[in-house]
């Protein structure tokens, strides 16, 4: 079995320089004498044999005799210093004990007397400095790694001595304090680490003195700022640790800090963006709630009363829909402005989203302040907002509801709520007026929830059905279309009108599922009606504003047209202009597909938007459709009349089917033939019918009777 092999240990070279030789073998026979192989000594007689002989390296220590032939005195020790400042250097002192301490003052190792120059005293000597000179290499090496370390590092590291005066900065602390290790070196912290309170602007406590005196690791004051040398400002966290020797004993400080000012200014701002509003910049629901409830703690302890105003803008959808949510966004900070400027400082403005807004007034002293800030707001809104480009000039009215705590509500949840219903009764009442709630608004509010839940269960229950109401010829009396109209036969309200459900189902998504069962139960009737051998003509189904943004809704009718077998040409889809006018460019994109499938398309309640001209010669429209609302005053109202042969005109000059909706009495009919309006619908030719008494309609045509 082979042995382990091991690397020998080398002895210790020794550079002996010294003229005499007899000095030079006493001093040989003394290392000789303390151990074989202890030492390996080179002599050499002159400086320069010694610097030569240096520069090959390899010598661990070197004994100097100061006067050489080729150099004499201190300067012999300085040359050698500075060709070999890492090698220990041991003066002989020969006789001159003050030269050999001043060669020690400028760096060397140790001097020897001659007294001292025995096999016990030299070695011994020659060990020590060869062993220090190995620790402090080591401590060096050390003490770099650290240096690099901790200049490294992100944190800025400072040290103190047990008075507070500082010892040490990293780079990070330098740039940090604005202070350079040098200058900083000696100087109390306090005056290189000045560091605030930010909140109060106060000194904060010495966490030197705090580590020192608890004698443990501190963290740094909460929102601590550390103000640099030039004043600049910037907050930071971390701590501070005390400093003990190899007896435990603290002996100064460390503390360890770095710049958060970014990350706190992120965290505000996230902070900040989770409470308000990102259009407005107001606060929203969740910092809302948290100022009601503080404001009723206060108003209870108080024994006085708050209030809460919900505001909803009336018809702002329109002009959200016919000019962009761009303009709509700049018309919500207007409004924002001026109901900022139309409350007092301690009250709080937030919107909900929307064209829902709340204000919080926390310092009334009766319901009767609610009455004037709600007369001060709506009389704000009324006038024109300013909100530049081609549409500066915007109205926009609002509907006021207001509860009161404590009567209306004890949270902040319940005082929204019944502020929120009050403010539908106020839109029910004709719009920008006020309500103040009371309890039986609630009522309504109930009802509503049972439709909803009503609603959710009467598809699957087949409550839904259609009627049916024919277009007619103005001139001729001929059935040239039908409408299909939706109807909800409700087990415990009977026949329920869309107009009562309509918008409940667009509330809670449940419009896009009905909207199918209307288009495929309207396309099987039609096709139905051809089978059973009845004059074909075009079908026309209403389309929400949901439903014609559902993505699936091309491929839906799509599929209904073929599982029905339906032609296309016999199905109309009636939009709105409000409809229409968002998104204008994904608008013309789904209503060109739509044409290219063969469909007719249509513009319901033309007149009430805000579409223009040149966006209706961008869609492939076929007809439009006169709202009633202008149809019925037509004979009554001049300005309404105007409006009428307008849109006749204008419908006829882009080569449009011009249909007019409610037509009731017999003048109608008259001034719109007299406009050259082709088709008409209304209670005049029939109301809406079941699926079987249009049939019969259609077989045997039109009367001038009223089908009732």
């Amino acid at each position: 079995m082979k042995g382990t092999m091991t690397t020998p240990i080398l002895p210790p070279k020794i550079l002996l320089i010294e003229n005499d030789p007899a000095a030079a073998d006493k001093i040989r026979a003394a290392l000789a004498a303390a151990g074989s192989g202890l030492f390996e000594v080179e002599w050499v007689r002159q400086l320069s044999e010694g610097l030569e002989r240096l520069s090959k390296r390899g010598i661990d220590a070197v004994l100097l005799e100061l006067s050489l032939p080729d150099s004499h005195g201190i300067e012999t020790f300085d040359k050698l210093f500075i060709a070999a400042p890492d090698v220990p250097i041991l003066v002989l002192g020969n006789g001159n004990e003050a030269l050999a301490k001043e060669a020690v003052g400028r760096g060397a190792q140790d001097y020897l007397l001659a007294s001292h120059l025995d096999s016990y005293s030299l070695p011994r000597a020659l060990r020590n400095a060869i062993e220090r000179k190995t620790v402090e290499d080591a401590l060096y090496v050390e003490k770099e790694r650290a240096v690099v370390t901790l200049n490294s590092i992100g944190d800025a590291v400072l040290c103190t001595d047990i008075s507070g005066n500082i010892t040490y900065l990293n780079l990070v602390a330098e740039t940090m304090t604005g202070w350079q290790r040098e200058e900083a070196i000696g100087k109390p912290l306090a005056e290189v680490f000045r560091i605030i309170d930010g909140p109060t602007r106060k000194t904060a406590r010495d966490p030197m003195e705090m580590a020192v005196e608890q004698n443990r690791t501190v963290g740094l004051t909460v929102n601590c700022v550390l103000i640099r040398r030039d004043g600049f400002e910037s907050a930071i966290e971390d701590s501070a640790a005390p400093i003990h020797d190899r007896g435990g004993r603290v002996t100064g400080a460390v503390i360890v800090f770095h710049d958060v000012s970014a990350a706190r200014a992120m965290s505000s701002q996230m902070t900040h963006s989770a409470q308000h509003d990102p259009v407005t910049n107001l606060p929203n629901r969740l910092l809302l709630s948290d100022r009601i409830t503080q404001a009723i703690a206060l108003a209870r302890r108080q024994n006085r009363p708050i209030a809460v105003i919900f505001l909803d803008l009336d018809r702002f959808k329109y002009i959200n829909d016919s000019l962009g949510h761009a303009v709509g966004d700049k018309l919500l900070q207007s409004v924002s402005r001026r109901l900022l400027a139309n409350v007092r400082g301690a009250d709080t403005v937030s919107r909900l989203g929307g064209d829902e807004f709340v204000i919080l007034l926390s310092e009334i002293t009766c319901p009767e302040d609610a009455t004037t800030s709600a007369k001060r707001i709506l009389l704000s809104l009324s006038a024109p907002h300013s909100i530049g480009g081609e549409q500066d000039l915007q109205h926009i009215d609002g509907s006021i509801g207001i509860s009161v705590y404590p009567e209306d509500g004890e949270d902040a949840e319940m005082l929204i709520k019944n502020a929120d219903t009050a403010m539908y009764h106020a839109k029910e009442n004709g719009r920008n007026n006020f309500q103040f709630f009371k309890a039986e608004m609630n009522l309504k509010a109930v009802e509503r929830q049972s439709l909803e839940g009503g609603l959710r269960r009467a598809l699957g229950r087949g409550e839904f059905l259609l009627h049916y109401q024919p277009k007619v010829n103005l001139d001729t009396g001929e059935i040239t279309g039908v409408e299909a109209l939706i109807r909800w036969q409700q087990p415990d309200r009977g026949l329920v009108f869309p107009a009562q459900f309509v918008p409940i189902a667009e509330d809670c998504g449940l419009i896009i599922q009905i909207g199918r069962w209307v288009l495929r139960e309207a396309c099987t009737q039609a096709r139905a009606w051809q089978s059973a051998g009845l004059p074909p003509v075009p079908i026309a189904v209403n389309v929400s504003a949901v439903e014609f943004r559902d993505k699936g809704f091309v491929e839906g009718v799509r599929t209904i047209l073929l599982e029905t077998g339906l032609e296309a040409r016999y199905l109309e889809l009636e939009v709105t202009e409000g409809v229409l006018m968002e998104d204008a460019e994904s608008t013309a994109s789904v209503l060109q597909e739509l044409k290219t499938m063969g469909v007719q398309l249509a513009v319901d309640d033309f007149g009430t938007g805000y579409s223009s001209l040149s966006y209706l010669q961008q869609f492939p429209i076929d007809v439009l459709k006169i709202d009633q609302s202008f149809v019925h005053r037509i004979t009554g109202d001049p300005d309404d009349s105007s409006i009428v042969s307008a849109i006749i005109h204008m419908g006829k000059s882009l080569k449009h089917l011009v249909i007019a909706e409610g037509i009731e009495t017999q003048e109608q009919r008259a001034y719109l033939q007299t406009q050259r309006c082709t088709e008409g619908q209304g209670y005049l030719f029939s109301r809406p019918l079941a699926a079987a008494q249009f049939a019969h309609l259609l077989q045997m045509g039109l009367t001038e009777t009223v089908v009732h």
